[in-house]
């Protein structure tokens, strides 16, 4: 059997996304892709929720949970910011839906051919193209080669690095006993929560109807809690802050993810290539992720599928970083004091730039103008500071199932 023409390894957000746009109808060009997936069991991650936003119309919109045109923050003191960001509306995708959509079209595909194996190693094959090493369901070796190799696997390790904080959570599916949310609002931010000693924490609450949502408890600090403390923190939102009353928890998330300033690698060599999180797509300063997935992956199917040569684009722009940068660094120094810091955000700029700020879309006067709601003499003095930091080797992430929920 000769190579595929594209090998994807992981089918989370990022290898299940490529995946659907390179098989999708049409194209100039036909290609072969084998996708190299883990077989059931610990290595497949549990249920996720990815959240994001977009105008509607999108993909994924016959396979959504839920969507909501309005975003909701509410600061320490209690006070509500509610915004419309018309005409982007913040979606929920369940990675099980996300999985039947993929698979009816990849079903369908005459050249997609799907492989259960564990992984062991990606590498540049000496001749030429990229291999796959793995071990089947018996222990058997599996080789598999290809012209071209994306590797969406977690990163082993964080790239050295001035700032490095986790996004950590816990969330609850609860239905309550009595009509407790507003289906038409999510609330992205709720710092009536306990703030720890160094980062921030918040609520985060995603209603499916009156009685149903998605609440979670969120920090961004450097490193995840213990189980009992993110179920004692749950407890108290749910129960002081929330006052759900009766209720009943019908499933549970949890997850990490990083926020860097640290590069990550886009490729290693000329025929394997990384995508999602470990191609740099997770958003250091929020943690989205699966916005710049698919637009990565729509760039590379676009340009494969048209015969043209493989330029991976970054997820985001050198200035997006660069602020990125600053706020992780000012955030983690206790320069500014976060709550205060979104809360002047979602209060002080329109929701529409904001949305299109956060996802590293916007333009410079519209930076400078989102710039001004934030605390400008801190911020302009961890600019000074952060050329003159070295970067560092953080220590190796925890272990995460989920690839996105919160912001």
């Amino acid at each position: 059997m000769p190579d595929p023409d594209v090998v994807i390894v992981g089918a989370g957000a990022a290898g299940l996304s490529l995946a659907y746009h390179l098989c999708a109808p049409g194209g100039a060009v036909p290609l072969s892709v084998v996708l190299v997936d883990a077989p059931p069991g610990p290595l497949r991650p549990p249920p996720r929720t990815w959240c994001y936003w977009e105008p509607p119309g999108g993909a994924y919109d016959v396979a959504l949970a839920a969507s909501w045109p309005r975003l909701r923050v509410r600061g320490a003191d209690g006070a509500a910011t509610v915004s419309d960001p018309s005409p982007f509306r913040y979606k929920m995708l369940r990675s099980d839906a996300f999985e039947a959509l993929a698979g009816r079209r990849l079903t369908g595909a005459p050249a997609f051919r799907r492989i259960e194996a564990t992984v062991t190693a990606v590498r540049e094959a000496p001749d030429g193209g990229g291999e796959v090493l793995a071990r089947d369901a018996r222990g058997g070796h599996v080789l598999v080669r290809g012209r071209r190799v994306f590797d969406s696997r977690p990163p082993a390790r964080m790239p050295p690095a001035r700032t490095t904080l986790l996004q950590h959570f816990m969330g609850w599916f609860v239905r309550t006993e009595r009509p407790s949310f507003d289906p038409t609002t999510a609330d992205l931010m709720d710092f009536r929560t306990p703030q720890p000693s160094r980062g921030l924490s918040f609520g985060y609450v995603l209603p499916l109807d009156q009685h149903t949502a998605l609440v979670e408890y969120t920090e961004f600090s450097p490193a995840p809690l213990d189980t009992d403390d993110y179920l004692r923190a749950l407890r108290h939102y749910t129960r002081e802050v929330l006052k759900l009353g009766e209720f009943r928890v019908q499933a549970q998330e949890r997850g990490v993810i990083p926020m860097t300033d640290g590069h990550f690698p886009h490729g290693d060599g000329r025929s394997v290539h990384r995508i999602g999180t470990a191609g740099g797509a997770t958003r250091p300063s929020t943690g989205y992720t699966f916005a710049a997935v698919q637009r990565q992956s729509r760039a590379v199917a676009d340009r494969l599928r048209a015969g043209r040569g493989l330029r991976v684009p970054a997820p985001y722009g050198a200035r997006p970083r660069a602020m990125d940068a600053v706020m992780l660094r000012a955030l983690d120094s206790g320069r500014v004091d976060g709550a205060d810091f979104f809360t002047r955000l979602f209060r002080g700029v329109p929701g529409e730039r904001l949305l299109r700020f956060l996802d590293g879309d916007s333009r410079l006067h519209e930076d400078l103008l989102v710039g001004l709601r934030t605390p400008v003499v801190p911020m302009l003095r961890t600019v000074v500071e952060l050329p003159f930091r070295t970067r560092r080797e953080p220590p190796p992430p925890p272990p995460t199932g989920h690839e996105e929920s919160t912001p």
